[in-house]
């Protein structure tokens, strides 16, 4: 269902009431557009890892209660928690590969303690997500996607060849070929809602293929109630970790710290779909919704299922199609997710689809993976530096995932700690990103001053010797210290805003400048905490305002000179912290 007269355009935003038809109806596409992939991801994941159906049936039950209770979080933004808009999640394909080795190595349990130790970490991510911006880079968790989608493919091409011992070999090849055709050519030339579609119709027709090849069990649907729940298939946690938790804990590490990445571009992205007039993305809300991916994953482990995470395009594709962005349709999709889990009979239908037809759809999701990690890449600029990294972290990465170097030298207890691609990969990768930018020829310097006006006399001096230990000229300095004082100025009136708040005796918060020089540019950072509006999105409204209007406030003043002296101002909202990043470029370059 899409909202009438919409045309594609957002017709109602997260905080706008939403009638409920309208609600139900988009909330159920929204449904419709991931619960095959959910089930596909945990049923790969399963069967792979060698677990039974009695395992298999409780983790998808449990997936669709955790991934339903999560997307209405995630719509309501309870406290920190949440992220104020429709996010749909559920198990995604970034940790088949390591919760296959876990499967594999440990069983349920092992999985449990895994998943459980990547929920703490991914939540301290949240927190220290300001620290972390110089670490993990777009160039390392670009890589990072890259490598999870080469570890994912072996597993996908084993499910080809998974066909009853009755049907005939051909059975699975031709299958698969069929889903893969059907998806890729709806997918590259269909449009609207036909596109939406593509994943189902792909599915429909290799099954369809499966089952004149006599490889399409229908038996388990026959046997499944219609309503009911799962025989407890709850494995518990492991709480004496062995050899094989440390082994595999690196790789769901960086597989979590990647991960939070990845889902920052994924709440930036439905920030930007869900207004009708641009907004710069609040990143308290991406912490909000951080948070909430770290409680989805605490509870996959304690369900000992695969983690739920953010699905990456699917919301933002939902708001694109209907026009509908209210919150509401998120405790739809979630009450939804929940109310099918309790439908055993569909969930057999689900589980029911033959392997090779699993297989093939979950190419599709590995070539979409990859060419993520490629945009993310691209999309912080590639020179000869970053592309040799990518080229070098992707090639130690995907050759020692497919070697046995480890365990040659350590032995099979700790081997497989280094025979890892994803993380022998995110090692390169980090090392060198952090190897360019400590060896880099740009000068760098630091100042740590209260928030105050006396302030400005100190940061002056600071970019005064800054910039003549760069060799700028005196027009080039002006600007520069110009720039500074500006950005200060406009901090400090958007802190007297707040002043009665915050007026408790503690004294005024410390700021941080940071000045780096980059080619002909030099990049300040301002570190402080400040009130609830962005600097940067009032810069935007500058430029629909008249320069003339009369009564301009002094605030809007000091912001029209600091566009004026900056080549670009980006203002980033954390919990507890805001980083201003402003540029200023030499003139005499």
């Amino acid at each position: 269902m899409t909202a009438p007269g919409t045309g594609g355009a957002v017709c109602y935003e997260p905080d706008e009431p939403c009638p409920l038809l309208i609600a139900l109806g988009v909330g159920l596409q929204g449904v419709m557009l991931v619960l095959a992939t959910m089930v596909l991801v945990v049923a790969v994941t399963a069967r792979a890892g060698g677990q039974d159906d009695a395992y298999l049936t409780w983790a998808v039950f449990a997936s669709l209660v955790i991934a339903g209770g999560l997307t209405a979080l995630q719509a309501a933004r309870f406290w920190r928690f949440g992220a104020g808009h429709i996010l749909i999640m559920g198990p995604t394909p970034n940790y088949i590969a390591v919760s296959v080795l876990a499967l594999t190595a440990g069983g349920p349990a092992l999985l449990a303690s895994l998943t459980v130790a990547a929920a703490l970490i991914y939540t301290g991510l949240s927190v220290w997500l300001p620290l972390l911006r110089r670490i993990i880079t777009p160039v390392v968790s670009g890589t990072v996607l890259m490598l999870i989608a080469a570890a994912i493919l072996p597993v996908a091409l084993d499910r080809v060849r998974e066909v009853p011992e009755s049907a005939p070999g051909a059975a699975g090849p031709v299958a698969a070929l069929a889903t893969l055709v059907a998806v890729v050519a709806l997918a590259l030339r269909a449009s609207g809602s036909w596109r939406v579609w593509s994943p189902l119709t792909g599915i429909a027709a290799g099954s369809t293929v499966a089952a004149a090849f006599g490889a399409y069990e229908v038996q388990p649907i026959g046997d499944a109630s219609w309503i009911g729940l799962p025989d407890s298939g709850l494995g518990g946690i492991d709480l004496t970790p062995g050899v094989e938790f440390w082994a595999l804990l690196p790789a769901f590490v960086v597989i979590a710290g990647v991960g939070s990445v990845k889902n920052i571009g994924d709440c930036i992205a439905i920030q930007q779909a869900s207004w009708r007039r641009p907004r710069v993305t609040d990143y308290r809300l991406v912490q909000g919704s951080l948070n909430a991916n770290g409680v989805g994953i605490l509870l996959s482990g304690l369900a000992g299922t695969p983690p739920t995470t953010v699905y990456s395009s699917s919301s933002p594709l939902l708001v694109n199609l209907t026009g509908v962005a209210a919150r509401r349709v998120g405790y739809v999709i979630g009450a939804a997710m929940v109310g099918l889990s309790l439908l055993p009979k569909l969930t057999a239908v689900l589980l029911s689809i033959p392997s090779p037809v699993m297989g093939a759809y979950l190419v599709t999701a590995i070539g979409v993976l990859f060419v993520s990690g490629i945009r993310t890449v691209a999309a912080d600029g590639l020179d000869r530096g970053k592309s040799l990294t990518v080229g070098i972290a992707f090639a130690v990465g995907a050759g020692l995932g497919n070697q046995t170097i480890g365990a040659d030298l350590l032995g099979e207890t700790w081997g497989p700690l280094i025979d890892n691609g994803m993380l022998a990969g995110a090692v390169a990768a980090v090392a060198m990103t952090r190897f360019l930018e400590l060896t880099g020829r740009g000068r760098r310097a630091r100042l740590t001053v209260g928030l105050h006006p006396s302030a400005g006399v100190e940061i002056d001096e600071f970019l005064r010797g800054f910039a003549a230990g760069i060799g700028w000229d005196d027009a080039s300095a002006r600007r520069l210290r110009s720039a500074g004082e500006e950005t200060l100025t406009s901090l400090l009136q958007h802190g007297d805003d707040r002043s009665g708040a915050s007026s408790s005796g503690a004294g005024p918060p410390s700021l941080i400048v940071t000045a780096r020089r980059s080619g002909k540019l030099v990049e300040m950072e301002f570190l402080a905490v400040f009130d609830e509006q962005n600097l940067e999105d009032r810069l935007a409204h500058l430029s629909e305002e008249s320069q003339s209007t009369p009564g301009a406030e002094d605030g809007d003043i000091s912001l029209r000179l600091l566009r004026h002296y900056a080549s670009s101002v980006h203002h980033q909202k954390f919990q507890g912290l805001d980083v201003v990043t402003v540029r200023v470029s030499d003139d005499a370059g």
